[in-house]
């Protein structure tokens, strides 16, 4: 199926053609019955109530048409197309007139168990943001657009989460935590494809709810300190090394110390100690060799 424009002409100048209908119908009735003077005619007693009854079936085809609202005209089950403009229309006699909704909407999905990449079980929710830009694929393509867009929604966020591991240390690696943009973008992409044979337009997707589930959640989160202990511990090491190695060349270059091996060992772990421990640290004095 596929959209398409149906007729239908402005309500208010067909509502004035139906009244001037009906007032010649009235007449030429009046007319047939001799009661104007003068004798009694049948073709005008058959043309004034034809013109009644044409006046009358008319009268009943008036559509209102909301903003951002359409109808769907249907003729003995047969799509005749779709009224989009906003106003009073009348359309063809004898039809049903289907109301779709054309104004943005959301949908918030209800909070999903998955597992994540790594086989981590979490809880996973989303907000999408749709419209309907083909009333008639939105009709009569699928059943109950609504709720076949709930249903592939909480299909499309299964799909998307399973994809990705719920966090990780590593920069190059994108997570649902840590790239939610990415995410989001990819669940839209997804869901476009999804929802395109309903006539809906995804506009937004993103997630509101994303957390580890309750049976891990305890374990998780010391993995993650754990995790974030040893990734700052590895570029404190890093930062102490590069700091010592620049401390030592500096003094050799000045000339202000002269050490040999086990000097040079003792001072660099002496350094690195100072550097990379998170407590206090006292100084050893040296006063040199007793005799």
């Amino acid at each position: 199926m596929k959209e398409k424009k149906t007729l239908a002409i402005n309500g208010y100048i067909g509502i004035i053609i139906l009244i001037l209908m009906a007032l010649l119908g009235v007449w030429l009735f009046i007319s047939g019955t001799g009661s104007l003077g003068g004798s009694v005619s049948v073709p005008l007693l058959v043309s004034g109530g034809v013109l009644l009854i044409l006046s009358g079936i008319f009268a009943s085809t008036v559509t209102i048409v909301a903003p951002n609202q359409a109808k769907i005209i249907v003729l003995f089950g047969r799509y005749l197309g779709t009224i989009r403009n906003n106003g009073m229309f009348i359309t063809v006699p004898f039809t049903n007139k289907l109301h779709i909704s054309l104004r943005v909407r959301n949908f918030n999905s209800s909070k999903l168990k998955v597992n994540d990449v790594d086989g981590n079980p979490i809880e996973i929710a989303a907000v999408v943001v749709f419209r309907v830009i083909d009333t008639a694929k939105a009709a009569f393509d699928v059943d109950f657009y609504e709720d076949f867009i709930e249903i592939q929604s909480e299909t499309a966020i299964r799909h998307v989460a399973t994809k990705y591991p719920y966090d990780s240390f590593q920069d190059t690696d994108v997570t649902l935590r840590g790239n939610s943009a990415e995410v989001s973008q990819e669940l839209t992409e997804e869901l476009q494809r999804r929802l395109e044979v309903a006539g809906v337009e995804i506009i937004e997707a993103r997630l509101t709810h994303l957390a580890y589930s309750t049976e891990i959640a305890s374990a998780m989160l010391q993995r993650q300190q754990a995790k974030a202990i040893l990734s700052a511990r590895q570029i404190i090491v890093e930062g102490a090394v590069g700091m010592t190695q620049l401390a030592i060349a500096q003094l050799e270059e000045e000339g202000v110390l002269k050490l040999d091996d086990e000097r040079r060992l003792q001072l660099v772990n002496n350094l690195l100690v100072s550097i990379i421990t998170d407590k206090g640290t006292q100084p050893v004095i040296n006063t040199g060799d007793v005799s």
